[in-house]
């Protein structure tokens, strides 16, 4: 999580459980509620044993988290439908949101790369703070990313930057750019 929302929404967590246990809290300020119980959903991983393909593990997870979680819960889930098509993906990401907004009616952490879920859902979903992670661009294709969290969105991903820190050769990169660009501009 080179960019640090996994982290960001795990922090959230731990915060809430060092709060409700009368410990120390590393901020200046909070207002946290007590909460019943926190349910998470973060990161990729398989049950072959079990015949479950990592999809099947994210839906299974966050089915339990749906048919559990109250609200005086704490939810936190990233990347929702990532395991499928996009189509199928940020559909399912925009129903679980709105379900924990509208029947569970819980406090929620949910981070997602689907930026096309941002216009229907902050008009439709009251409450709801968009959030992104900054990073600073110098535009000339160097970039860093700042592990601070501001309000609003962000507009697009920055996988080919990861891809870049990896180490994936040039001419892969420079390909994906120009997809990206061909993709963006149909």
């Amino acid at each position: 999580d080179v960019g640090g929302k996994s982290t960001y929404l795990r922090q959230g967590a731990l915060i809430l459980i060092l709060a409700q246990t009368g410990t120390f809290v590393p901020a200046n300020e909070a207002q946290l509620h007590v909460v019943d119980a926190i349910y998470s959903r973060i990161g990729a991983h398989d049950n072959l044993a079990l015949d479950q393909s990592t999809f099947m593990v994210e839906i299974s997870e966050t089915t339990d988290i749906l048919r559990h979680a109250t609200s005086r819960s704490l939810v936190i889930l990233d990347e929702i439908g990532r395991g499928t098509s996009t189509t199928d993906g940020v559909s399912i990401a925009y129903a679980t949101l709105k379900y924990l907004h509208d029947k569970v009616r819980c406090k929620a952490l949910f981070a997602t790369h689907y930026h096309e879920l941002v216009p229907h859902v902050v008009p439709s979903l009251a409450g709801v703070q968009p959030l992104h992670t900054a990073i600073y661009e110098d535009g000339e294709g160097g970039f860093a990313f700042l592990h601070k969290v501001k309000p609003g969105i962000c507009e697009r991903s920055h996988g080919l930057y990861v891809a870049q820190i990896a180490g994936m050769p040039d001419e892969v990169l420079e390909t994906a750019r120009q997809f990206a660009i061909r993709r963006c501009s149909v």
